[in-house]
């Protein structure tokens, strides 16, 4: 896709979904932002992957780690062996030692509380939720917002809303862990309509 004049490239490191099968699969998310001012990686699982996709771990000058299970954060150590020249932004939940851990490998370590600019057309939702905490990121280009969720527990719509009253933008994606998996169609549908309602109100503004 387009972001201001330059390809914003996506990549799904991980999921529980296969698509290749040269990939490993497992719960949990990770992806890969390539054409922002800095490379992104959000959330850090499964990267063999990432040697399979013929990505370079070096080329990443950012992590942003969504929320605490391991099954987004479960190869942080492993990518900061390999390159430890970033700054990873973490919610200000996270435990001080796995704070200090991700620093002992010289990692920048960057707390995120409320939402903030992580650079140019970049930016952290800002801790969400009340029980398990989590941060979205957002990526601003000329098509829409781009909303990139670990496992969107603060709810999908919630995730979404947030970042629509932050920027009065249109979404133009919303990709990741929505943490739908056994819900019923009812529901689905509840949610999908909802996110188009407020599609709508933010057309009319």
């Amino acid at each position: 896709m387009e972001a201001d004049g330059l390809s914003l490239r996506l990549t799904v490191i991980s999921n529980n979904i296969g698509y290749n099968g040269l990939l490993k699969t497992s719960w949990g998310f990770s992806c890969l932002v390539e054409g922002t001012e800095k490379t992104i990686l959000f959330d850090t699982l499964l990267l063999e992957n990432m040697r399979l996709l013929h990505k370079d771990t070096g080329v990443v000058d950012v992590v942003v780690l969504s929320h605490i299970h391991a099954d987004h954060t479960g190869g942080v150590e492993a990518f900061l062996r390999r390159n430890s020249h970033v700054d990873v932004f973490v919610p200000a939940s996270f435990p001080i030692s796995l704070r200090r851990a991700i620093a002992s490998f010289g990692a920048h370590v960057r707390v995120v509380e409320d939402s903030i600019e992580l650079f140019d057309r970049c930016y952290s939702s800002g801790e969400m939720g009340y029980g398990i905490i989590e941060q979205a990121l957002i990526l601003r280009s000329r098509k829409g917002l781009v909303i990139i969720t670990g496992c969107a527990h603060p709810g999908i719509v919630d995730v979404v809303k947030e970042a629509r009253e932050m920027f009065q933008d249109e979404v133009y994606l919303a990709m990741g862990g929505f943490h739908l998996s056994g819900t019923s169609d009812y529901k689905i549908g509840e949610i999908a309509r909802a996110l188009t309602i407020s599609w709508m109100v933010v057309l009319a503004l």
